[in-house]
């Protein structure tokens, strides 16, 4: 006989008789309901929190409190001195360039340039921070390299005199 909505019932064996705890000793289920004898976990409304751990010093107190991470830390960017042939002919590296370029991600953060790899043209290079061996390679080669001078420090990091 073909199934269709007049004639449907649940499959084989997925239906089972509803137990009826605590109605007798007869039933199997009388007396304690299945609950074990005597403890927490037999009486009405026992339910432990979800992260307790059984009486053994929990997880968020075994942690570590201290530690963090900072909010405010600046994320350099890297350039080495071989990165630079990537830029073809050009005399006048600035950080806009190297972003446009695509050997920084951005012309907004911080760019330090390092000594690794060679110098052979003269470059006129302005990055945020330089090593002390980029200097010196490429002063040797006859180029030049402008640091800005950082801002001074603002609000509760300036001096008190500064501040009045």
């Amino acid at each position: 006989m073909a199934k269709d909505l007049s004639n449907l019932s649940p499959a084989p064996g997925s239906v089972r008789k509803k137990r009826r705890r605590g109605r007798g000793l007869g039933s199997g289920l009388g007396k304690t309901a299945g609950r074990g004898d005597k403890g927490q976990q037999s009486r009405s409304g026992a339910k432990r929190r979800a992260w307790f751990e059984g009486g053994q010093m929990p997880i968020h107190r075994r942690l570590p409190k201290r530690g963090f991470k900072n909010i405010w830390r600046e994320e350099v960017q890297e350039v080495n001195l071989r990165d630079l042939a990537r830029l073809g002919d050009v005399e006048e590296i600035t950080v806009d360039l190297l972003a446009e370029r695509g050997l920084v991600r951005s012309a907004q953060r911080p760019v330090k340039l390092l000594g690794m790899g060679e110098v052979d043209r003269k470059y006129t290079i302005s990055v945020t921070a330089v090593s002390a061996s980029a200097k010196a390679k490429i002063e040797a080669a006859g180029g030049s390299v402008i640091v800005p001078e950082p801002a001074p420090p603002r609000g509760r990091l300036a001096k008190k005199t500064e501040r009045v």
